[in-house]
């Protein structure tokens, strides 16, 4: 039989996800699902992978570092520390380290002992009071304690040399600094907010002629009646944390600002957007309020007051407020250019600078019907801004507002509005990889407990193209290193390095995207690494009823049918290094693996690393549907970028069902291949050895009105290391076909 022969993506995939047509109407190059992969630069390859901020540094002891930590002391010289942790969450799964022995609290107590990996000879933590006491450890060291609570913020202090300014991270009660490639707590600050307070945060360069304030808010504030928990805003000088509101932030009347929800800089003001006031005891929440300073420092006396007002004998100075003309709530704000954006929840608004000094801004309305459901999905670029609204994702230019997420009309309707789902979607962008990154909660998820995001939105801004990855970040930010990535300074296999070594990720002061997680880990994003970071901490380790591997991981946010690789496990080591399922999910701390309990006695310092399963599913192809005809393919020839060890599944279906021909081939015992496309190169020709890229043949020999492939890692793929943690990217793809009988024969 002679074969026609249909290139697919010629010139390269371009388009990415697309559902919003049926899948046989999509382009040749178009996909019906593509998770844990996106088009990039003409080809499909796996998502970024990541890895523990300090890991190229710590290696094994990685996890140390990059989790946000406190030191409370150093040890006497018997190796003897006794205190009480700052703050007032003491809860099981919150960790201490003394070097590199790690004290993991898997039980509440009052006090309980701790499970250790070293030799110390008491170790016990008062799950009421947070009290702890070591003895017989290792003298004269440092002592961390680790809260182990969401990360809520991450963002850049704008002082120090360029490209190089420090990074600082909340979480819900505290603040840190990374340096010297760890976290450290930063200031003595405590606050009060919950797993859904995240931080907005500002630099502003005018406290003094040589001083950058950062301000900071996490809109934590009762309306109406205050409450002790109640936060302030604070601004940090580089040394000292310093109460913003209710001391700075004040009225002649006695009245101040408690909190706001976005803080920003705008012509030498600095601006209030969405704000909580109290009057006379009382908390009144100002939802339209843009409230702005004077001209100058924002910390003066008379900063904040009000036309005609004055105190301590001084007047004011040009600060006020302005209302928007509508009972909308400001949701976020960003700049294009020299022009403020100000989002509400179903419009946009432009807060316009008028130049007149006494009434210095005023509202002008953009878009009645587009805004903004979520204060921390808005990203900027030099000619639009993009946010979360609730219809879509939108851009908006400055004068119009439009959807840009017609390929994938539906998919923005899945994220969780329980659980402050909304308030949970964040985004950034990559510039290295020309990506933008939305994380959100899933509201398909079955179970009910589930809060934190489970999915991010992968944004290919230079090609408009869209896909989806399985992942649990809580907030993004920026991180510039101190210094190269060299192979003295860090212990990475050759085998497992994908990035090319002299790319911006190995050298100083590149811009990196940072992620934090629900356990307070923090971890580099990495587009050219194929694996992901071992960012959740096991708390404990035992046998269930069934005799299966149970695993206590406080917030674990993983569902059934996920896979997990286990790592650094002390005593019970059986599992280290092997890759399991997640076969039932008891709540939202406790899972079960598909793993027989056998071994020593857990005794801490595990961690787990979520293993992503691409899945792409391609268009129903029919190269002769105007004919009429149906289709019978013979075989695909596969362009794929050569690895050492990597594989993936081939499954095909006809005719626009979900019937599997490799599940009926193997049941009825006909002989239909395995389905299995390796990327590695093939033993018997030499020369694959030496190539960068690999045609390999698929078989297929099946007809129907149509065809659709569905590539992915099967089980076994999945439990295999070499296979699942391997790189994968497609190039093209040369269909052979023939028409054979009409859609009625």
């Amino acid at each position: 039989m002679i074969f026609d022969r249909f290139m697919i993506a010629p010139n390269g995939f371009t388009i990415g996800l697309e559902t919003d047509k049926r899948p046989w109407l999509i382009p040749d190059e178009a996909f019906e699902e593509l998770t844990n992969c996106y088009v990039f630069r003409g080809r499909v390859r796996k998502r970024f992978g990541s890895y523990l901020m300090g890991g190229q540094l710590f290696g094994d002891n990685a996890a140390l570092y990059s989790r946000l930590r406190i030191m409370v002391g150093m040890t006497d010289g018997t190796g003897a520390l006794s205190g009480t942790v700052p703050g007032n969450v003491f809860a099981v799964g919150q960790l201490f380290s003394i070097g590199t022995e790690i004290f993991t609290v898997y039980q509440t107590g009052t006090p309980a002992t701790m499970y250790t990996t070293g030799s110390s000879a008491t170790h016990t933590y008062n799950t009421s009071t947070g009290a702890y006491v070591f003895a017989g450890a290792t003298p004269s060291t440092a002592v961390y304690f680790y809260p182990a609570t969401s990360v809520m913020g991450l963002t850049m202090y704008e002082r120090g040399p360029v490209n190089s300014q420090p990074t600082y991270a909340f979480d819900i009660q505290f603040a840190y600094v990374f340096t010297m490639g760890s976290w450290s707590r930063s200031g003595t600050v405590v606050f009060h907010g919950t797993d859904d307070d995240f931080f907005w945060t500002t630099n502003w360069t005018s406290i003094t002629a040589d001083t950058t304030a950062l301000f900071v808010t996490n809109f934590n504030a009762t309306v109406p009646t205050p409450a002790a928990t109640d936060d302030p805003m604070w601004y940090f000088d580089g040394t000292t944390w310093t109460q913003f509101s209710p001391l700075t932030i004040f009225l002649s009347d006695g009245s101040f600002v408690q909190t706001a929800r976005i803080i920003v800089v705008f012509k030498d003001r600095l601006l209030l957007l969405n704000t909580i006031e109290q009057s006379s005891g009382v908390n009144y929440s100002f939802v339209n309020r843009c409230r702005f300073s004077h001209v100058g420092s924002p910390i003066a006396t008379n900063a904040w007051l009000e036309p005609n007002q004055s105190t301590g004998g001084q007047n004011a100075d040009g600060a006020g407020f302005t209302d928007a003309p509508t009972e909308e709530e400001i949701i976020s704000a960003e700049f294009i250019k020299d022009r403020l954006i100000v989002y509400f929840e179903r419009s946009t608004w432009e807060l316009a600078f008028t130049n007149n000094q006494i009434d210095p801004f005023l509202w002008q309305k953009i878009n009645t019907e587009l805004g903004s459901e979520a204060t921390f999905s808005t990203v900027p670029f030099d000619k639009v801004i993009l946010t979360i609204g609730n219809t879509g994702v939108h851009a908006c230019s400055g004068s119009n507002v439009e959807r840009i997420d017609n390929k994938i009309p539906d998919k923005i309707f899945n994220i969780e509005d329980k659980s402050s789902g909304v308030s949970r979607v964040a985004g950034i962008r990559d510039y290295f990889s020309e990506m933008v990154y939305w994380t959100f909660p899933d509201s398909d998820r079955s179970a009910t407990f589930y809060k934190y995001p489970n999915k991010i939105l992968v944004y290919n801004y230079q090609n408009s193209s869209w896909a989806f990855n399985d992942d649990t970040i809580t907030t993004w930010g920026y991180f510039e290193q101190q210094s190269d990535i060299t192979w003295a300074t860090n212990d990475w296999i050759w085998s497992n390095v994908n990035n090319e070594w002299e790319s911006g990720e190995t050298e100083a002061n590149f811009r990196q995207v940072i992620a934090g997680n629900q356990q307070g880990f923090v971890f580099v994003i990495a587009v050219d690494t194929s694996r992901n970071s071992q960012s959740l901490q096991i708390t404990n380790i035992s046998a269930d009823v069934s005799g299966d591997t149970a695993l206590l991981v406080i917030n674990h946010n993983l569902d059934e049918g996920d896979y997990v690789l286990v790592e650094a496990c002390q005593g019970y080591t059986t599992a280290n290094n092997n890759i399991y399922e997640v076969v039932s999910v008891v709540d939202v701390n406790n899972i079960i693996l598909d793993a027989t309990y056998q071994g020593n006695p857990y005794t801490g310092g595990g961690t787990l690393a979520r293993v992503s399963n691409v899945q792409i599913r391609s268009k129903q192809w029919n190269p002769y549907v105007n004919q009429g005809q149906n289709v019978y393919l013979s075989k695909i020839d596969f362009g794929v970028l050569k690895t050492s060890f990597g594989q993936i599944t081939v499954d095909y279906w006809p005719s626009s069902t979900e019937f599997s021909m490799l599940i009926a081939g193997e049941s009825n015992g006909s002989i239909m291949g395995n389905g299995i496309l390796e990327t590695s190169p093939y033993a018997l020709v030499p020369l694959e050895q030496l190539q960068e890229r690999l045609w390999h043949t698929i078989y297929f020999q099946s007809e129907g009105e149509c065809i659709q492939l569905y590539m992915y890692f099967d089980d076994t793929q999945m439990m295999n290391r070499l296979i699942s943690l391997e790189d994968f990217q497609l190039e093209g793809m040369v269909l052979h076909t023939a028409a054979v009988s009409t859609r009625l024969q």
